[in-house]
């Protein structure tokens, strides 16, 4: 199977599948979050509060991290050029912020955007693979597929320098066809995002959820990066990522361990959740 980039002109603009995914999942991590606060009986003008701080602080973190992982300056003015576990810590931290500014405890920010997080990435990922990005080694199974235009293109001569091997004979121009991981992490984060809602009604401390989260998404990123065609390995086979995903998954034990007792009374509501500032101006939501 061959797949090109989505990509289409408005007028001066190039829209590509993945700025479209990107403003999806975004949209629809909001609409989750929007959910949970209406079910709760709370104020739903936290989740755009949420959802902004995290756009800026995901472009941020994911430029930052991709300047210090390749030496590209430029970069930081360059349309592309971004990685996903800068944009992650970059937008945890811009939603902390925003979170300690509306005077919301970090543990209701990270109950309210524990399945809003696998649900954006799993849809951000869909972005990837329109784009022909992210995508694995060679493989011969049934669904594998050919990136001809891919980021870069899979060829012989591109996927060893990701440190695929081939025969010596092996023509550095012809196209392979490859895992398509983008479509893993998008199947796998779907059913994190699923499991994750359903444990809305946990009788675990607040803030819970988010340890869980944390748990699958390091372990989903780890797996996946086995088959993935990468230039950044270290420790042998192990890839930057999987290094990460060791201390993502080590971070979310933590959380988990640390909530997993259930609140002693009622968990007190943010003042800045209640349902009586829904209607009032940004004073009035402080």
């Amino acid at each position: 199977m061959t797949i090109y980039p989505l990509t289409f002109q408005l007028g001066p603009l190039t829209i590509t599948g993945y700025g479209i995914m990107m403003m999806v999942a975004f949209l629809m991590a909001g609409w989750a979050i929007q959910l949970d606060l209406s079910r709760r009986g709370m104020s739903e003008n936290y989740a755009a509060d949420i959802i902004f701080a995290a756009v800026i602080g995901g472009i941020v973190g994911a430029k930052i991290w991709y300047v210090l992982l390749t030496g590209e300056w430029d970069a930081l003015i360059r349309r592309g050029g971004f990685v996903w576990y800068g944009g992650f810590l970059g937008g945890v931290a811009g939603v902390l912020a925003t979170g300690w500014w509306k005077r919301v405890p970090a543990r209701w920010t990270m109950e309210l955007t524990a399945a809003p997080l696998a649900l954006g990435y799993a849809l951000g990922r869909v972005g990837c693979f329109l784009v022909n990005d992210d995508y694995g080694i060679p493989s011969t199974l049934p669904w594998a597929m050919k990136f001809p235009e891919g980021l870069p293109p899979t060829t012989v001569a591109n996927l060893q320098h990701m440190h695929v091997a081939f025969p010596a004979d092996a023509d550095p121009l012809q196209i392979v066809a490859v895992h398509p991981t983008q479509l893993y992490e998008t199947a796998l984060m779907l059913l994190a995002f699923a499991w994750l809602w359903r444990l809305r009604d946990h009788r675990h401390g607040v803030g819970w959820r988010f340890g869980v989260y944390l748990v699958l998404a390091g372990a989903e990123r780890f797996l996946v990066e086995m088959v993935r065609a990468k230039d950044d390995r270290l420790l042998g086979a192990f890839s930057v990522a999987q290094a990460t995903s060791v201390l993502l998954v080590a971070a979310g034990v933590w959380v988990v361990v640390w909530l997993r007792q259930p609140e002693p009374t009622p968990a007190v509501v943010p003042a800045a959740l209640t349902e009586t500032t829904a209607g009032a101006g940004p004073a009035g939501r402080r």
